[in-house]
């Protein structure tokens, strides 16, 4: 049997990968699930501005309303839009028609229960099983389910993500980035609720130019644009808004790391920063770990992936955590990464204590870091773990760096990639090495 979900959802190429059949396939075996426990269900759906969006949308819906169950239709929307409205108004689960940060031509399909939480691996396994096993589309067309567009939905969400701060910010001057995704409009209406001064860039999507050059995974135009109109910060978002990373006034970066560091600092000095500790996961900076060793607070490392950070956050009641990347989570207010909402808290922390981004990020020593990606095949991925030539090199090379870095090689959880990260006190030694496990990786490629 096949692997239809990873780390994220379902995702892949729309067409070769991410067929119409599928997405009809997995909204009505969703349904059929989720019925099996009561009779009268409704799902949410929004998605991204993907060109591939209404044709995967409407298939996976009529699946969905050919189970029986019942499809409220948020349009153009981010992801923790849609994690939070399930909840707001008492739905049974949600979907999101997004691939994040990925180009135009990947799409995804992924799912929230009825309290906003990305749905458990096991209930994708059963939704799989149904998929591969069972599945046979419910032609009884006396039993068919309602479909309804909310056209406020996007108010109502932008209305609760302005509620989770105090601060005035009308003295702010910031630019934000929507990569032409899913906030192109609800990042606009945020901020002329707050009276914030702001200039906007990269939203205009017209369904392929999302992430193209542009958002968290692009941030030079963002940079460039922050300096040459002399603004206090920058903000970029992904495609499906769940992640944001930050420029500060000299067109710094600044990751999610240092935005963990800035946000934990001040909830530990409020007394808010729940059991003293701040989840990160594998990938997070050296730098990260050792801020929070001079800072006395405690440090969780997950796998990579916001639903395992959200797990332990869970799990032990952590009120702070997420990933380099941008993911941030704060659990008071969201029950995923949200963008939009992790800019609030910075940008409310910022007021505050009035001083510049910079600063605030400087409390922060990032370690030198490289990452580099390898497209491999399906199969490969899922086999170079047990390579006995790649591990022995990787030892070796863990051996050179004498305990003054860390190697940490991984598969993608969405893309046909194996990531190579090092970090260590000396970016040419570690660039080197990194070079060095790539080479040693694509001869056992070929």
């Amino acid at each position: 049997m096949g692997k239809i979900f990873g780390t994220d959802g379902a995702r892949g190429i729309v067409g070769p990968e991410l067929t119409i059949k599928l997405a009809m396939q997995i909204g009505a075996s969703t349904a059929r699930l989720f019925k099996k426990q009561k009779d009268n269900v409704t799902f949410l759906i929004g998605s991204d501005t993907r060109i591939s969006k209404d044709a995967l949308r409407f298939s996976l819906a009529s699946g969905v309303l050919s189970e029986g169950a019942n499809i409220i239709d948020l349009g153009v929307i981010s992801t923790p839009a849609v994690a939070y409205l399930v909840k707001k108004y008492k739905a049974d689960g949600g979907f999101v028609i997004s691939a994040s940060h990925n180009p135009s031509e990947y799409n995804g399909i992924k799912i929230f229960n009825a309290e906003g939480y990305k749905l458990a691996d096991e209930l994708e396994n059963k939704i799989e099983e149904i998929i591969f096993n069972d599945f046979h589309l419910n032609e009884q067309v006396n039993n068919v389910g309602t479909y309804e567009f909310k056209a406020d939905a996007k108010e109502d969400y932008v209305n609760y993500l302005a509620s989770t701060i105090k601060n005035d910010l009308s003295h702010l001057n910031i630019g934000i980035d929507t990569a032409n995704g899913a906030a192109y409009l609800t990042a606009s209406m945020l901020f002329d609720k707050l009276k914030v001064n702001y200039k906007i860039i990269n939203n205009q999507p017209d369904g392929l130019n999302i992430n193209d050059n542009a958002g968290s995974t692009h941030l030079e135009g963002l940079q460039k644009f922050v300096v040459e109109n002399h603004l206090d910060c920058g903000i970029a978002f992904d495609g499906d808004a769940d992640r944001c990373l930050l420029v500060d006034e000299n067109g710094a970066i600044v990751n999610g790391d240092k935005i963990l560091a800035i946000c934990g600092l001040h909830l530990k000095q409020t007394n808010q920063l729940a059991n003293n500790t701040i989840v990160g996961t594998v990938m997070s900076n050296l730098g990260f770990v050792k801020f929070c060793e001079k800072q006395d607070i405690n440090f969780i490392a997950t796998k990579v992936g916001d639903r395992y950070v959200l797990e332990e956050m869970l799990k032990n009641n952590y009120c702070l955590g997420g990933e380099q990347s941008g993911h941030v989570i704060f659990k008071e207010f969201s029950t995923t990464g949200d963008g939009e909402l992790t800019a609030l808290q910075v940008l409310s922390i910022l007021a505050d204590q009035k001083q510049k981004l910079s600063a605030l990020a400087n409390i922060m020593e990032e370690y030198p870091q490289v990452l580099k990606n390898i497209e491999v095949t399906k199969e490969f991925k899922e086999t170079y773990p047990s390579n006995a030539n790649i591990n022995n090199f990787i030892k070796e090379c863990e051996a050179k760096l004498n305990g003054e870095g860390r190697i940490l090689v991984r598969a993608s959880g969405t893309e046909n990639l194996i990531r190579v990260m090092l970090e260590g006190k000396d970016l040419n030694t570690i660039t080197t090495i990194c070079d060095e496990i790539i080479e040693v990786i694509k001869k056992e490629l070929h």
